[in-house]
Formats: C-alpha cells, structure tokens, sequence
C-alpha cells in the first residue's frame, strides 16, 4: 500500500472506531455507571475486585487491576483489586492437572469472598475458562460482571451487569473495554475520594 492509501485507511478506522465507542456509550452508560457504583459499595465494605481474560482481555484484566491497586489520577489509599492472569505457576499448573478451561475459577473459588466482585472480559462471549469462573463466582455469592461485544455469547447467563460493546469487531470491542477501563478506574476514584 502506498502512503496515501495508509493515510486513508487510519481515517476510515478511526471513524469506525469513534462511532462505535459513542454508540457503546449511548447504549451502555446506565449499566457502566450501575458497575461503577456496585463497586463503590463492595470496596466500601471491604470487598475485592477479581479481574480475569485471555490474550488483550488478560491484559486488560492486569491494566485495571494496576490502576486501582497503584493510582489512576489522584493520591489515594490502594484499592485491593487482583487480576488473576499473572500466576504463571497457578495458570501453568491448574492447566496441567486439570484443564485450562479451570485456570480462574479455582482462583476464584481460593481468592474470593461473598459480595466481591469477578469481572470477566471476553471479547467473544464465550472463552470456557471465563464462563466457568462467572459460573462458580456466582454460586459463591459473587457480584458478577461482563464486558464483552456484540450480543455476550455465553456470558450473558452468567453475569449480574453485562458491558457490550456493539460490534463483532475484535479491535473495536477492545478499544471499548478499554474506555470502560478508564471511565471506570476515574469515576471511582471520583467517588470514594472526593476531593
């Protein structure tokens, strides 16, 4: 592709991109703003929030929990939030034993306590070892949550608050959990600490 053509193409993304994360919005912001409260009240009462993915969705698990554990923008106390996508030594051995599909929910099941929080993230909907974390996260009085895209594939059985971004897309439904990510760890912070 010559330069002009890949001038063009970043455009047209871009656009795609832009409308897409409007339309999430619109569609999403009573549910992001439901999710964002729930949390005020867990973390008041000293709950955690269990963040889990596989691939950009492990990464974005890991980019959530660094921001309320450290800071996002203000100076303030660390907030106990745990992705469970970095224990090689768990993953690898859970994945060994048993299966990967169980790689979180025996996280879950070892970590959590009744009234945290499993935030699940799959772009798809349907990553087995997501599902089944959310599965066993309820059984064990877990408040759960989802974000995903287009219509949630499976997770939508699973989930107390399911954040759908609206597309099948892969990068544009990740660009919108990214967004969550951030609106999220701001607006939290915007409410427990007050300036």
């Amino acid at each position: 592709m010559k330069k002009n053509e890949l001038k063009k193409k970043i455009l047209e993304i871009s656009e795609i991109s832009r409308k897409v994360q409007e339309k999430f919005i619109e569609l999403e912001i009573d549910k992001i703003l439901e999710v964002i409260f729930l949390a005020k009240r867990v973390l008041s009462k000293g709950g955690k929030i269990l963040i889990f993915g596989n691939g950009g969705s492990a990464a974005d698990a890991q980019h959530l929990a660094a921001e309320l554990v450290n800071r996002f923008k203000k100076e303030r106390i660390p907030l106990p939030a745990i992705a469970l996508t970095t224990d090689t030594s768990i993953i690898t051995a859970i994945g060994n034993d048993y299966d990967f599909s169980q790689i979180f929910s025996k996280q879950i099941i070892a970590l959590c306590k009744k009234g945290d929080i499993a935030l699940g993230i799959s772009t798809s909907g349907k990553s087995s070892n997501v599902i089944n974390a959310l599965k066993v996260a309820r059984e064990r009085g877990l408040y759960t949550v989802g974000l995903s895209g287009g219509n949630g594939g499976l997770m939508k059985d699973y989930c107390d608050y399911l954040i759908l971004v609206p597309t099948k897309e892969t990068p544009r439904i990740q660009e919108g959990h990214l967004l969550f990510l951030h609106l999220f760890s701001e607006l939290l912070e915007e409410i427990l600490f007050p300036s």
